[in-house]
């Protein structure tokens, strides 16, 4: 093991805007945003000589203590070729500005607690610069949009950030929606339960937080819906789901019932993905064939499709 040396970093003008956490990722190499969020919280990094926020906007002129971090050279992550392969197919769209990944279930955005590696170490070696703006769970599969460069990931965020993002999600509910339609605007704030388990829970002190889910069809014990989120924060749609006691088919964390036959994964894909400030282009994902399976499972028993 190694240990870098602590540095001291002004902020210049073309930087000023950029949240601490995304620009200490870019400082600290292949370290987990988990990582980078808990370095910041423990005091380890300094804005200005005073402790800060990982979501800290920082300003030009603002000097950042980057802290020591350990790095093991001798032992770098090793990607399977086929998982390499099929990230590299699963790259959708790329231009100069960005580039939107097709992120199959079950690989996070990136390594860390447990997990040997993720979506960016896989990508390191080819696109070392690429940057995520925004994140979709580990279980959670679809559209995920990366910068190509500093400035369009600050562009890239500006929109998440003003909400100029149209982002709507194909998911399973466990049970019956009555209505066609429904809003939560819920705020969620993030706790650890008595197993010592992270969850989201919907609590008054939380995040504001904003679903809308659709009725898309009916079927025995279950709702298949479309969730358009006007916001993203950390388990959202899952949280949102288990709020109003229909919770998302497949979810480990917050729903206690056995999932419907066939499925082994986490009934949550993120179908559609607008950017309106980015010459409006719109990208779309089809639901996996697993899921696609068991929807025609369900269907085969269903009398009652449709959402009137």
């Amino acid at each position: 093991m190694v240990e870098s040396a602590v540095r001291h970093v002004t902020i210049d003008g073309t930087r000023a805007g950029q949240r601490l956490d995304n620009f200490l990722l870019g400082q600290l190499g292949d370290l987990p945003r988990s990582a980078v969020s808990r370095i910041i919280r423990t005091g380890q990094v300094r804005v200005n000589g005073r402790r800060a926020r990982p979501m800290q906007k920082l300003s030009a002129g603002d000097e950042v203590r980057v802290p020591p971090v350990r790095q093991s050279p001798d032992q770098p992550v090793r990607v399977p070729d086929g998982l390499r392969q099929a990230v590299e197919e699963a790259i959708i769209y790329q231009d100069g500005q960005m580039a939107v990944i097709d992120k199959p279930a079950g690989l996070a955005m990136h390594g860390g607690s447990g997990l040997r590696f993720g979506l960016m170490n896989v990508l390191a070696e080819a696109h070392p610069e690429w940057r995520p703006v925004h994140r979709l769970d580990r279980a959670t599969s679809g559209l995920v949009v990366l910068a190509c460069d500093y400035a369009s990931a600050v562009a890239l965020q500006q929109s998440f950030v003003s909400h100029d993002i149209e982002k709507r999600y194909l998911a399973l509910l466990t049970g019956r929606l009555p209505e066609d339609q429904v809003v939560v605007d819920a705020p969620l704030k993030k706790i650890q339960d008595g197993s010592g388990q992270r969850r989201v829970v919907v609590d008054p002190e939380g995040q504001s937080a904003h679903s809308a889910f659709k009725v898309l069809e009916r079927l025995p014990g279950y709702t298949y819906v479309e969730v358009t989120i006007a916001t993203g924060r950390t388990h959202q749609i899952r949280a949102h789901a288990a709020h109003l006691g229909l919770p998302l088919a497949g979810d480990e964390r917050y729903n206690p019932n056995p999932p419907p036959a066939g499925l082994q994964r986490l009934f949550l894909h993120a179908h559609h993905l607008r950017l309106p400030a980015f010459n409006d282009q719109l990208f779309s994902s089809p639901l996996p064939e697993a899921l696609r399976e068991v929807l025609d499972r369900l269907r085969d028993g269903s009398h009652d499709g449709g959402a009137a």
